[in-house]
């Protein structure tokens, strides 16, 4: 009698079985990945239209896929969705992923990972880590065969919007000719990339107060968004905040309204707060230059809640950057350590990294400390004493020759206008200080130079950061003022141009100087009692 098990036909029923399960498995893979693939594809476009959904898709794929390679792509989804809504905190959470540490990770992904840390670490202020991973980024894409030009496209952009943000603007239009030229015909195929330098341009030409210049851009800028596909919303609201913004300096306040409310709706679905804080400051502005009480109140409040969002944002971003790196730190060098199976060297290694930090942390203190105390204390010897008392300049040919009896004159002048307050007026110029010396420019400009070592802007900037420092240390009112009403009252347009100033030349941002000041008064209170 035949076995069953052993008969020819049961032989080609399991053999069929078998090959028909192994086909099953297969499409399903494929179509399990198939779909993957679209959901990756429609996060990544939802990044800049509806960052939201883009995040709840990436956070989906993320929890389902097991692959290094997707769970570092979608990490790089989720940070640029959360940068585009301004969480800095998540975004950063997201940038910083242990996975972007592994080799195995593809360079264009990592690229775009260095890149993105550069643009968070500099909205953050901290420049000189920006740079850091930017290089890095510049290091990887020197090496690539392919997309090597859009991610040096992508660089440049990057360095040019750090030089714009601090002030650089004539470093920063030096850097975007050279780009004009390397990437001419590069961008001539890609009008995404084309239209990011074009509003570079727009913004050097407003901080230039050049005006009819940025606005010759940023009608270039519109045309190429025009016809354009992608419903980049983000890069919307930025055009027309620019667009409105420079309305405003032009004091075509109607204009300036319509088109900022155009960036406000975008803004307000995107749900970036550092957007809105800026297109509500420009608002409040326009209202209160348009005699718009009222409403110049309402925008005034929102702006002044969000600023102080911002902050929070900020502070918390920074925070979780170091926490992070600490621990990617301690990780590293746990595994070194276990590479060698060495308990003695791991202990000493960790001892040393604590200790280092220990150090890190008590020095940085005490140097903030002292910082303060003899910005402090230096304001207290001379309230002109960055201004009057600078090296002797150096030996050089004139290039304009000043009547002794002139420059003395306006030696005189300039002396009692320190000690008036009218460098805190927000219109002082160059042109209008002259016209109040009666002397041209010219020889105003030449003696400030030669007796200051700093030109005009340098000059009235250091009398109003003085004037502020003494009003800080003075009176204990202005300690508890926003930061932004301590900038109006020493004369600056803004609260972004007077705290990039004040860093430029205190050293350290005005927030962080207030809250040593308060640890100082707090301290010499306690010794008193």
């Amino acid at each position: 009698m035949t076995n069953k098990n052993t008969h020819p036909y049961f032989k080609e029923f399991l053999l069929t079985k078998t090959l028909f399960i192994t086909i099953i498995s297969f499409l399903l893979s494929i179509s399990f990945y198939s779909q993957e693939n679209d959901l990756v594809l429609k996060s990544k476009e939802l990044i800049y239209s509806n960052p939201d959904e883009a995040i709840k898709i990436a956070n989906h794929i993320l929890t389902t896929s097991p692959k290094l390679q997707d769970r570092a792509f979608v990490n790089l989804l989720l940070s640029k969705s959360y940068l585009v809504k301004g969480d800095y905190n998540n975004a950063t959470i997201h940038a910083f992923d242990d996975i972007y540490q592994l080799e195995e990770i593809d360079i264009h992904t990592r690229i775009e990972n260095n890149i993105i840390k550069a643009t968070l670490l500099r909205e953050l202020y901290l420049d000189r880590q920006s740079e850091e991973y930017l290089k890095k980024a510049s290091l990887l894409t020197s090496k690539l065969t392919s997309e090597k030009e859009l991610f040096e496209s992508y660089i440049y952009l990057e360095q040019i919007n750090m030089l714009l943000d601090r002030l650089h603007t004539n470093e920063a239009m030096t850097a975007i000719t050279e780009a004009e030229v390397i990437f001419k015909h590069f961008f001539k195929k890609n009008s995404t990339e084309n239209r990011a330098f074009i509003l570079t341009k727009v913004r050097a030409y407003n901080t230039l107060s050049k005006y009819d210049s940025a606005f010759v851009y940023i009608d270039k800028t519109l045309n190429l968004l025009n016809v354009s596909q992608e419903n980049n919303l983000f890069e919307k609201a930025i055009i027309y905040k620019e667009l409105g913004h420079l309305y405003l300096q032009k004091k075509e306040y109607k204009k300036s309204e319509e088109t900022l409310f155009i960036a406000l709706r975008f803004a307000e679905i995107l749900d970036n707060p550092f957007l809105l804080e800026q297109i509500n400051r420009d608002l409040a502005i326009s209202y209160l230059a348009s005699n718009q009480r009222n409403k110049h109140k309402t925008y005034n409040d929102v702006f002044l809640v969000l600023n102080n969002t911002i902050e929070q944002i900020e502070q918390e971003s920074v925070s979780t950057f170091y926490n992070i790196i600490s621990g990617q730190q301690e990780k590293q060098l746990r595994t070194e350590n276990l590479k060698y199976n060495n308990y003695l060297y791991l202990s000493l290694g960790v001892s040393l990294f604590f200790i280092v930090v220990g150090m890190f942390i008590l020095l940085k203190s005490e140097y903030k400390k002292k910082r303060i105390k003899e910005i402090i204390n230096y304001l207290e010897i001379s309230k002109n004493n960055f201004i009057k008392v600078s090296p002797k300049p150096k030996q050089k040919s004139k290039r304009l020759i000043i009547p002794k009896k002139t420059e003395q004159s306006i030696l005189l002048k300039l002396s009692h206008f320190e000690k008036s307050k009218k460098f805190l007026n927000k219109d002082m110029s160059l042109a209008v200080l002259a016209g109040q010396f009666e002397t041209n420019t010219k020889y105003l400009s030449e003696i400030i130079n030669n007796h200051y070592n700093d030109n005009f802007n340098t000059y009235i900037n250091k009398l109003r950061i003085n004037y502020i420092i003494k009003k800080l240390k003075n009176d204990s009112n202005y300690i508890n003022y926003k930061i932004s009403y301590l900038a109006e009252d020493s004369g600056f347009a803004t609260h972004s141009s007077f705290a990039t100033v004040f860093k430029t030349i205190i050293g350290m941002s005005p927030a962080t100087f207030i809250s040593l000041l308060k640890e100082e008064t707090k301290k010499n209170k306690n010794t008193n009692e």
